[in-house]
């Protein structure tokens, strides 16, 4: 199951970014994972931040595994469009896009993948993240 929640004025394409979550989840072998995905303002991601990373100032996702195996609980994706918007000027993709790839990005990180740890995980997680973004349209 795929949730989404828009906490933002930002316009969400809800079909978008399920039909995103569920590549990966697909290429993955995760099909029954379920998955929150919520939009929220900059405020509000940067509370969470400080909250579980001690890191005072918003960012663009954040990510939450599953504490449990109960067959309900979901892993959460949080994501900052307002920040996200802000990078998109530094990169050569649209703002759907960077939305996409950001998405991707924590959903990797709630299946396991990291990138701050030895470089052969940051290059496997960011191969993996490049390889979903090219199936996006």
């Amino acid at each position: 199951m795929i949730e989404i929640n828009n906490l933002t004025n930002f316009a969400v394409d809800k079909r978008f970014f399920t039909g995103v979550a569920k590549k990966v989840l697909k290429g993955e072998n995760k099909e029954r994972e379920n998955v929150s995905i919520a939009f929220v303002g900059p405020e509000e991601i940067q509370k969470l931040n400080k909250k579980y990373r001690k890191k005072d100032k918003p960012t663009d996702v954040l990510s939450f595994h599953k504490v449990s195996d109960f067959k309900d609980e979901c892993a959460e994706i949080i994501l900052c469009p307002k920040v996200i918007q802000e990078q998109t000027q530094n990169s050569r993709l649209t703002f759907k896009k960077e939305l996409a790839k950001m998405l991707i990005h924590g959903i990797l990180h709630v299946l396991g993948y990291g990138h701050e740890g030895s470089a052969a995980q940051e290059e496997k997680m960011f191969a993996k993240q490049e390889f979903y973004l090219s199936k996006v349209k």
